[in-house]
């Protein structure tokens, strides 16, 4: 198969070689159960607890109980069971407050778990955005009281990568006495992240999206900070999530998260670069586009580009034949006739939502990889523009 040029990191990545080769032992010579007596069983635990060291190392947690454990650390099988384990587990504890606070641009595990709440009889208040996916603080301030149990917003978006003001929000949601949890799924990895230097409750991530595989995450709980367990069953996890550890998988977390830590400063100058090089080529060679989103906080590897009058769709699959592998925005809403939620929310005319592809980088792509992009890209446009009927039709209103 000819090679692909894969950018669509943010919908999953792929499995670093160093992660690999880390976890392979784990599924044919060190496959005993870590809960077991005997030594080649039990004695794994010890690898666990490495593997959630380094989690906690990546986003600076750096509490160590008496054993040298981070117990703010529990590992999950993905971002979406961290998610909603932790809105869950607020509501449980605090039964008599009835309202959760979360943005209009979250990801689906937050927002139809949060649709399904609401069908419960819980308020479910959304804070706007602006054209740019911005949002107020002041709008926070409206939304959070006294009957806020929970306040959940992103720390990154997946769609057009905008960063969020996390620990700000964290502070109104403290001054209201309501608990803060962030879905840090696309910031962990790509931007510095210090959780001793927040007030954040509860941060969700995933795997997948840092080049460790799919089926592990993990959340963090600020140590102090009260949780229910959303798996009932054995001690695992100290009694925080029951079922037979993943060991592979959380070995292979812990080597991913080792080298996102190693790689930050490169995501942060390199792959900008590329992101930032796509951009002003594509610019430079296609007419009527908008590049969405916040361009002073968001992250480094994401390009959201909105190609007028066309369908991203069409776009997606012409590239498709090129191997060029992107989005149309998050690959949960993929199949969808409907503009995406984020683009929606920041009042994007239906011209321009339909035809927004998601170009998301990691460490693994060149610059040759751009340059195969704006090759292919302008003439596939310029192709679907031609059978358009709002592009002819543009400049006759």
């Amino acid at each position: 198969m000819d090679r692909i040029i894969y950018v669509d990191n943010n919908a999953t990545t792929a499995v670093a070689p160093e992660v690999f080769e880390e976890m392979k032992p784990y599924f044919t010579e060190l496959y005993g159960n870590p809960s077991s007596m005997y030594r080649f069983g039990g004695e794994l635990g010890k690898d666990i607890e490495i593997a959630r060291n380094k989690v906690a190392d990546l986003i600076g947690s750096t509490y160590r109980d008496k054993d040298n454990k981070s117990s703010e650390i529990l590992f999950t099988s993905c971002g979406t069971e961290s998610d909603n384990a932790a809105i869950l587990s607020a509501l449980q504890l605090n039964p008599e407050k009835r309202k959760i606070v979360i943005s209009e641009v979250e990801h689906p595990a937050i927002l139809s778990l949060c649709k399904d709440i609401q069908r419960k009889g819980y308020i479910i208040e959304l804070i706007p955005v602006d054209k740019k996916g911005k949002i107020n603080l002041a709008d926070v301030e409206k939304a959070v009281d006294a009957n806020t149990a929970i306040v959940s917003v992103m720390w990154a978006n997946n769609e057009i990568g905008n960063i969020y003001p996390v620990n700000e929000i964290a502070k109104i949601a403290h001054k209201n006495g309501a608990l803060f949890h962030t879905d840090a799924v696309q910031a962990v990895g790509k931007v510095p992240i210090n959780m001793d230097e927040n007030e954040i409750d509860l941060l969700s991530l995933s795997g997948h999206k840092l080049h460790a595989p799919k089926g592990i995450g993990a959340l963090y709980i600020r140590r102090g900070t009260r949780f229910r367990p959303f798996i009932i069953g054995g001690h695992q996890e100290s009694s925080r999530r029951a079922g037979t550890e993943n060991l592979a998988g959380i070995v292979a977390l812990g080597k991913a998260c080792e080298l996102a830590k190693e790689n930050i400063e490169n995501e942060n100058i390199v792959v900008k670069k590329l992101r930032n090089s796509l951009e002003i080529k594509i610019a430079e060679q296609i007419s009527d586009i908008r590049i969405n989103g916040d361009f002073e906080n968001r992250l480094p590897n994401t390009a959201s580009i909105s190609f007028e009058y066309i369908e991203g769709e069409a776009i997606l699959m012409l590239l498709d034949q090129f191997n060029i592998c992107a989005s149309s925005g998050s690959a949960c809403t993929t199949g969808s006739l409907e503009p995406s939620h984020v683009l929606r929310a920041m009042g994007l005319p239906y011209t321009a939502a339909h035809g927004t592809i998601r170009f998301s980088f990691s460490r693994y792509n060149t610059q040759a990889d751009v340059d195969f992009i704006v090759e292919k890209l302008p003439p596939v446009i310029e192709k679907l523009r031609e059978y358009s009927p709002f592009w002819q039709d543009k400049d006759k209103k």
